[in-house]
């Protein structure tokens, strides 16, 4: 049986390598933690329906590699997104130096739109943090971002950080800020009778039944 929803979203899970981002993936989609995690080659691909607001919104999530090496693959996906977990480990200072650079990339490859939540992931390993939550904190609100401690192992604000970033771009659609109907905005309609009559350029027609 087909899934139902009223719109799907594009995400992108990014930010260095050995943030956690596999595992909070892992933990959104299966509701626990992924023990043997690797690092990630390319991207992988993980997809949930949640209800948002009232909407039922499907979240097709691309968790991509934060290896250098597959910088170039990666940067492929950004393209049209409408959302993205943008994640750093608290327990290490490098992992946020990085962020900029990662901030950069979504926002000229993806869509200066885009809708971007600044995760400081590893929650749970408090003792060994190096980057303050005020810190962080200052981060995001000088770059515009929505800002959540996430941890991957205990599941605390993981499903917060994908909800405040759908509800925010649901947000967006409603007050027009965001046209789903727009090429490369990462939205699509998924129930037909939400999709505003715009002329000529609609994509796919339902089959009449009349």
């Amino acid at each position: 049986m087909s899934e139902t929803y009223d719109f799907l979203f594009k995400f992108l899970v990014i930010g260095s390598a050995g943030t956690g981002k596999s595992c909070l993936l892992h933990q959104f989609i299966e509701n626990k933690f992924k023990q043997d995690s690797n690092h990630t080659i390319g991207v992988e691909f993980g997809s949930k329906v949640v209800n948002v607001g009232g909407k039922t919104v499907k979240l097709q999530i691309w968790d991509t590699a934060g290896q250098e090496r597959f910088r170039s693959v990666t940067r492929s996906y950004y393209r049209g997104a409408a959302g993205a977990l943008l994640v750093y480990d608290i327990t290490s200072r490098e992992t946020y130096n990085a962020l900029t650079n990662w901030l950069t990339d979504a926002r000229t490859l993806a869509s200066p739109n885009i809708v971007i939540i600044l995760c400081g992931n590893k929650k749970d390993l408090d003792a060994d943090r190096e980057v303050t939550f005020l810190e962080a904190s200052r981060f995001a609100q000088e770059n515009e971002l929505m800002f959540l401690e996430t941890s991957a192992l205990t599941g605390e604000n993981v499903e917060e950080a994908f909800l405040k970033c759908a509800r925010t771009i649901l947000n967006k659609i409603e007050s027009g800020e965001l046209d789903p109907e727009r090429m490369g905005s990462g939205i699509q309609y998924g129930d037909a009778s939400l999709r505003q009559p715009r002329g000529p350029q609609t994509q796919t027609k339902q089959p009449c039944s009349c």
